[in-house]
């Protein structure tokens, strides 16, 4: 199994488990009641096949993660492969599934693709087994396709923060004009803007500043709800939310609802303040990004009808002591692109085009790399075993002309003693 898909595979372990994680159950649920649900749910594994996943193993993986966080969801390399095993919960959750998914498949199929699966292994579960356990799911209740989309509101501050982009207005820059995107971070339960920034592209670094911004002010929520765009949905974003602690929800497609409150935000936005602008008052970003924040300032301190006559600001600082901060060292480690590179011959990488030396031990290995795009000297080497990084610098030839190469010394006959 490669490195990248064990990686895949620890973030769909998270994704199932975030909710139990960063604490967010339904109220009255036991943990043994969390994976008792989520064992009847289907997902989409890295390898592209929907599996279920039983309590049994839902339970081994979260204490995995207690002992050792993210790294605890990294599957291990096995030698058991084709040992038999048992008809377990793990099995019939198969069975189960393919039921489900092939209504009309009988009883024989399903005994044979448990065995060319290497689920089962030749003679260890007879089909009369089998068939039995298929009998009993006969009388289970078909599943509803429904999707439940109330409108609610969260009960605290920081449980979900939605966040969106929306086109500003044209910059004359240069003599030619330029589209702008605002991207917004916003709190469900206070409608307090935490985030916002205004940019010329609408990518993932962008929205990546946006919510280090947040995080190091009003600390980091339990749940980021996002759309489907590429600026969200990405493995970057996975494994930022996995560092810091928190999940990630996208909105499934058109249903406005699931961001009913950022969308009207932008609507409000757009009417009070994008509407009596002029691109010639303008002479740069900075002069926008100037206004916008004085805008979002007084938005965040004028009473909402919504949230009975009080302030987003005033509602979240009521809140204040559930804030979960990170220190300084841990947003600035936790918020960093990680890509792999292949390292030269001579000991080199390149990340955006700018090159980087690394110790020339790693000379022609793949690494895996976090650095930090709006700074050059933020980038480093993910140790995969102790997940620690090493720093590594620029490429300075110049200097590099003056460094005492080491040498191998070989023996000769005349070296032995």
């Amino acid at each position: 199994m490669t490195d990248e898909l064990r990686e895949k595979i620890a973030l769909f372990r998270y994704s199932i488990l975030s909710p139990l994680i960063i604490g967010d159950l339904d109220d009255g649920i036991s943990r043994e009641g969390f994976f008792k649900q989520a064992s009847l749910k289907k997902y989409k594994h890295p390898e592209g096949n929907m599996v279920t996943v039983s309590p049994t193993t839902l339970s081994r993986w979260y204490k995995s993660y207690q002992q050792d966080n993210f790294d605890g969801l990294l599957p291990q390399r096995r030698g058991d492969l084709g040992i038999s095993r048992k008809l377990d919960d793990d099995i019939m959750a198969q069975i189960e599934y393919l039921r489900k998914e092939y209504p009309r498949i009988p009883a024989t199929l399903i005994y044979q693709k448990l065995k060319d699966n290497g689920t089962i292994a030749y003679r260890d579960i007879s089909l009369s087994t089998v068939t039995r356990y298929i009998k009993k799911l006969k009388v289970l209740a078909k599943e509803t396709t429904n999707k439940d989309m109330r409108r609610y509101e969260l009960s605290y501050i920081n449980e979900v923060h939605y966040g969106d982009s929306s086109v500003g207005i044209y910059l004359n820059i240069d003599g030619k004009k330029k589209k702008t995107w605002i991207m917004c971070i916003i709190d469900d339960y206070s409608r307090f803007v935490v985030g916002i920034d205004i940019f010329f592209n609408d990518n993932f670094i962008n929205l990546m500043s946006v919510m280090k911004s947040a995080v190091m002010r009003f600390g980091v929520p339990k749940l980021y709800a996002f759309d489907n765009g590429s600026p969200y949905k990405n493995k970057q974003m996975e494994m930022l939310v996995a560092r810091i602690g928190s999940s990630v929800r996208y909105a499934l497609p058109y249903t406005p609802v699931e961001k009913a409150k950022l969308e009207r935000w932008f609507k409000t936005m757009k009417t009070r303040w994008m509407s009596g602008l002029k691109a010639s008052d303008f002479k740069s970003l900075d002069e926008l990004r100037s206004s916008l924040f004085k805008y979002v300032d007084e938005y965040n301190k004028t009473p909402h009808s919504s949230l009975d006559g009080t302030s987003p600001e005033h509602r979240f600082f009521e809140d204040s002591y559930r804030i979960r901060r990170l220190t300084d060292e841990q947003i600035e480690r936790y918020f960093l692109l990680e890509e792999e590179r292949r390292v030269s011959a001579d000991s080199v990488i390149t990340l955006n085009k700018v090159l980087f030396e690394v110790p020339y031990r790693y000379a022609k290995q793949r690494l895996t790399i976090r650095y930090a795009p709006d700074d050059e000297s933020q980038a480093f080497i993910v140790d995969k075993i102790t997940n620690s990084l090493t720093p590594i610098k620029l490429l300075k030839k110049q200097e590099n002309a003056h460094v005492k190469r080491e040498k191998i010394r070989l023996t000769t006959g005349d070296d032995v003693s």
